[in-house]
């Protein structure tokens, strides 16, 4: 469960889009729960006026109906209002005097229990919730008469009604409100995604670009973007171009360096054959012509240790049948007398996601020592699986021993005196596979030798 929810964390903070979608899903809930009772009072407020209103015209039709004889309230049998008229109803009406004494109620109110004793003030009229002895609700609405057809009078006309309509309307508003809001998030969220994957596009479409670069099909960016971005992609394409750059003047400068060396090499390697025509000097010719071989495989080696880099942007991919073939070609003909039969275990169309140059010295080194250790047999294996490249050279020889395995990855350091060479071989491997973020592990093969297991 916990790795799960890594898992689905990783994904939404990797992701910019599912980010700002949680993010605007949030404040579109909290401007929902914001909203949510400022409708609830705005419909309690629109509810408690009709029901004022209501009660109001109520009260009117019993002061209409009212009569005062010396002073004293006198109120016909028959309402102009029927619902005052019968048991039971839900219009109650009731006068008071000035002291609060109950002058008149309606047959309706006869069974009622509801105890309400005005206060005449001089305040005009109120709305007010009361609750009766058993605990149920009322709307009460009090208006204070001073003057009853031109003769003066003092009494209160309230008239009520049960709060329990009012209630039953009001929880089927809240529920149809819980339900349209409902309603109008997931609207509003399905809006919201339609918009962020619209203005993504261009995201995407720059993704695509660079997609692009990385496949080199395409050199630099364009400027089909939206003008946010275009500071973005200037500043990419003038890293690629300064890239480009910088990589062909250190290409050329390592090729001058190559070709100064090379003549005074090659005449210092005449000098020490022309001094070796001379018996005397054949100890000293051997010694002057090794430390020559050496500085010339040092050179070599510093040449392409400077020269191995991973390139920033550009993604290369190449394709290893042909690599290996061309490698094969070649040492078959330095090991001709060893008949070296190569197994290949890959795919025809597997492409490696490095640079050509690396990739020819890597698998050239390998391969040349499998070649040079060998009885007979070189197996090559090579797959990408789940983002990683895998390639292992294997070989029929007399293998590494576990205790030794670190001592050959080191630059210098070799097991076989038997051939020529400086040790320098896995070093370069090393090296190479540094600069990609690679491995290289040293195992022993099915074939009963080494086996030199790259992973990048």
């Amino acid at each position: 469960m916990s790795s799960a929810w890594r898992r689905v964390r990783r994904r939404w903070s990797s992701s910019l889009r599912l980010r700002l979608m949680f993010g605007s899903a949030v404040l579109a809930v909290l401007f929902m729960l914001a909203l949510l009772p400022a409708l609830r009072s705005a419909f309690l407020i629109a509810l408690e006026q009709s029901v004022e209103k209501r009660l109001a015209a109520d009260a009117g039709i019993l002061i209409s109906a009212a009569r005062t004889d010396d002073g004293k309230l006198t109120m016909p049998n028959q309402l102009p209002d029927e619902e005052f008229d019968i048991p039971d109803a839900q219009l109650l009406g009731f006068i008071y005097d000035r002291d609060a004494n109950l002058l008149w109620q309606s047959r309706s109110a006869q069974d009622i229990a509801v105890v309400y004793l005005p206060q005449y003030d001089g305040g005009g009229n109120r709305l007010l919730r009361i609750t009766d002895r058993s605990g149920a609700e009322f709307y009460v609405y009090d208006v204070e008469v001073n003057l009853l057809r031109g003769e003066s009078a003092a009494f209160s006309i309230v008239t009520m009604q049960p709060a329990s309509d009012t209630q039953t309307l009001y929880r089927g508003f809240m529920n149809q409100l819980y339900l349209w809001l409902g309603v109008a998030l997931l609207v509003l969220l399905g809006l919201l995604w339609f918009g962020l994957t619209w203005g993504f596009r261009s995201l995407r479409g720059l993704r695509k670009e660079l997609d692009e670069v990385e496949a080199g099909t395409r050199a630099n960016l364009s400027e089909e973007h939206p003008s946010e971005l275009l500071r973005l992609t200037s500043s990419l394409n003038r890293l690629l171009n300064s890239e480009r750059q910088q990589r062909e003047r250190y290409r050329h400068s390592l090729d001058d360096l190559a070709h100064s060396l090379k003549t005074p090499l090659s005449v210092l390697q005449g000098t020490s054959e022309i001094i070796a025509s001379k018996p005397e000097n054949r100890e000293q010719t051997r010694i002057l012509q090794g430390q020559i071989e050496r500085m010339s495989q040092q050179i070599s080696y510093q040449l392409q240790r400077a020269s191995l880099r991973k390139s920033g942007l550009v993604r290369h991919r190449v394709p290893l049948q042909h690599l290996i073939d061309n490698l094969c070609e070649a040492l078959d003909k330095v090991y001709r007398d060893k008949q070296v039969t190569v197994q290949r275990q890959f795919d025809p169309w597997l492409e490696i996601p490095m640079e050509r140059a690396a990739l020819l010295e890597l698998m050239g080194n390998l391969l040349e020592n499998a070649y040079r250790l060998c009885l007979g047999q070189v197996r090559i294996k090579a797959s990408i699986a789940q983002g990683v490249c895998e390639l292992c050279v294997e070989d029929d020889g007399p293998g590494v021993p576990i205790d030794q395995r670190e001592r050959i990855l080191r630059r210098g350091e070799r097991l076989d005196a038997q051939h020529p060479g400086q040790g320098i071989g896995t070093a370069v491997v090393k090296d190479i596979l540094e600069s990609y973020g690679g491995e290289l592990f040293v195992e022993d093969s099915e074939l009963g030798g080494a086996a030199f297991r790259v992973c990048i």
